[in-house]
């Protein structure tokens, strides 16, 4: 039996599709699955499937649901435990459990200095998500699952394009990310990401662009400056540092973790020495270094 929840929930008994029954019940398998096998109490499957209007016969419907879903899983799959229930099955049969896996080996050989292995892995993982996870829910624990979920899936989007850009895919890269940053305008790793595949695509002015906006926006809607790390690598492009560009097989690193290079304003010619000291002076009066 295969569990799914990346995507819209599923059971799958070889290649059948288990018909889980109402809404309601439903939600209770994906809350139970979302458990991992820990035990959860009555009282709680009661708020995380209704919230403050419970109903009633709220513990009577849990009980109704249980014994459905029981006729349909496979036996000893969902047991009474007090105070409540648990799913007894093999972590690998949910995918999001599998997912949790491919992604944690492919984070270990982005690390490790294996991009091309991290790359498969991160693909790997990504291609388990058939859709958003838990979009038919509208019980109270879905809307904390989802966005925890989401951000996980994000997270890992970012460790593949990590990978990709140090295998030198950068040239595919950009429109993929610009997608990316357009829905998540503040996340300022995938600003980085998106600098960099521009800067290594020949794409210099877009890739400084893109930082000025960010910048902007930064300051008009929160009043503060992009990170320490992001400046950095906006001051390495401007002065073209070559250890921006991709150097096989060493791991391309993300821009908060890019390190500090010694200050080659002093090697440029003077007008362009001026224009990058004009760059970094500090504004509206602040005494600060962006």
């Amino acid at each position: 039996m295969e569990y799914r929840v990346l995507g819209p929930l599923e059971a799958i008994d070889g290649e059948a599709p288990i018909a889980l029954g109402p809404p309601k019940q439903r939600a209770l398998l994906a809350r139970l699955l979302l458990a991992e096998g820990r035990t959860l109490a009555t009282e709680q499957l009661v708020d995380d499937l209704w919230g403050e209007d419970v109903p009633d016969s709220a513990v009577k419907m849990i009980q109704i649901h249980v014994s459905q879903l029981r006729k349909l899983l496979p036996a000893d799959t969902l047991l009474t435990r007090p105070p409540g229930y648990a799913l007894d099955i093999d972590p690998a049969s949910l995918d999001v459990v599998r997912f949790a896996r491919l992604r944690e080996r492919g984070r270990a050989a982005l690390a490790g200095g294996d991009p091309a292995g991290a790359a498969t892995a991160l693909a790997a993982a990504l291609a388990l998500w058939r859709g958003p996870a838990l979009g038919e829910f509208s019980e109270p624990f879905a809307g904390i699952e989802q966005a925890h979920l989401e951000e996980l899936h994000l997270a890992c989007r970012e460790d593949r394009i990590e990978a990709d850009l140090a295998l030198g895919r950068h040239a595919d890269l950009a429109g993929e990310l610009e997608m990316l940053v357009r829905g998540n305008p503040l996340r300022e790793r995938l600003r980085g990401q998106l600098m960099l595949a521009l800067y290594r695509s020949g794409r210099q002015a877009e890739a400084l662009e893109t930082y000025r906006h960010f910048r902007t926006r930064l300051d008009e809607e929160l009043g503060i400056e992009p990170s320490p790390a992001l400046r950095e690598l906006e001051r390495r492009m401007l002065l073209q540092d070559p250890a921006l560009d991709l150097a096989a097989p060493a791991v391309a690193r993300p821009a908060d973790r890019l390190p500090i290079v010694p200050d080659r304003s002093r090697d440029l010619p003077s007008h362009q020495r001026m224009r990058w000291m004009a760059r970094r002076a500090p504004r509206r009066g602040l005494c600060r270094e962006r």
